[in-house]
């Protein structure tokens, strides 16, 4: 059974935005599955819920080896590096460069036990691209494949991600342990994001979600390690004045809860595109980032664009208002 694989060492959000891509390999190549190497704190919960069948860590194995000048790299009898690329026919890296070092030296490992072919994508997209970041993936692997393969099919309306009956249950059972999901609605809200320029200052989600808690709408913060780390004691402390609070959370814990609630608020971040790929409705607020590009994928997103000069440093009462009409609607 021929299988794909998928090298990926970004964040949530650059896993999720891959997920089309692993989608059209396995179609596109008749593949029997696609894994993803990556790190397992943002890949791990793929399987069983996406089009991923399986995930392997990148921290497990030696991958600094293939950076080496390609006159030195040596492989020996059953080296770990050539079984950890005997199983695949193909595979897509975003780890290196073409033609560079970790390339040449990609294919020659994955080469060693049976013939593989190696696509080296890039993981950032150049500055004047105006197509979504996954047909710009997509593309790219049709371009680079020296295959004449099938049309893109990926939609900016598909739903990438399916919550399982546990995580459903995980999710009732976070909000039964903080007194919420009794009401009629109930939205989180996460303020932050991976960078601080992409995020909307925070007084613009603590007036969104002060005014719909007037409405009888429920309100969940959630704070991941970047916003604790961020948010000083007496901001954390105004946040959960106005709404319950969870924070820490696991990867899987954060999805039962998103699967368990009508609507999303955040920024461009990894949590939003988790959110928009359950198929919650989902608000997404962009600042510097294009959401021509970084548009999370999802049928129910809506994206709200504000001036990148003022988009961290000050409210913003007219983008609080329209964010507001939609959510009334």
């Amino acid at each position: 059974m021929r299988r794909g694989l998928i090298l990926q060492p970004g964040a949530i959000g650059d896993c999720i935005l891959t997920l089309p891509l692993a989608a059209y390999m396995k179609d596109a190549l008749d593949l029997g599955g696609i894994d993803i190497l990556g790190h397992t704190e943002y890949v791990g919960f793929l399987p069983g819920r996406s089009c991923v069948d399986g995930v392997r860590s990148i921290d497990s194995m030696d991958i600094h080896r293939l950076f080496a000048e390609t006159t030195t790299f040596v492989l020996k009898d059953r080296d770990p590096l050539i079984s950890a690329f005997g199983d695949y026919a193909w595979i897509a890296t975003f780890l290196g460069e073409p033609n560079s070092n970790f390339e040449q030296n990609l294919i020659f490992t994955a080469n060693c036990s049976h013939s593989a072919e190696v696509v080296t994508l890039s993981l950032k997209p150049p500055k004047d691209l105006s197509e979504h970041l996954a047909n710009f993936y997509i593309q790219q692997f049709i371009d680079q494949s020296g295959h004449s393969l099938g049309s893109r099919s990926f939609q900016t309306g598909d739903c990438l991600i399916k919550a399982t009956e546990a995580d459903i249950n995980t999710g009732k059972e976070l909000l039964r342990e903080i007194g919420l999901g009794s009401g009629e609605k109930l939205i989180v809200i996460q303020p932050g994001s991976g960078g601080t320029r992409k995020c909307w200052h925070l007084e613009n989600f603590l007036a969104v979600a002060g005014e719909l808690d007037s409405r009888g709408v429920e309100i969940v913060f959630l704070l991941g390690p970047a916003e604790l780390n961020r948010f000083s004691d007496a901001k954390i402390k105004k946040i959960g004045s106005v709404g319950r609070c969870l924070t820490d959370l696991s990867l899987t814990q954060v999805l039962g809860l998103l699967s368990c609630v009508d609507g999303f608020i955040g920024n461009d971040s990894g949590i939003t595109h988790l959110a928009a790929g359950l198929g919650i409705r989902t608000y997404g607020v962009f600042g510097p980032t294009n959401p021509a590009v970084y548009k999370s994928i999802g049928p129910a997103v809506t994206v709200f664009t504000s001036s990148a000069a003022s988009f961290a440093r000050k409210p913003s009462v007219s983008l609080q208002r329209k964010l507001l009409d939609v959510l009334t609607v």
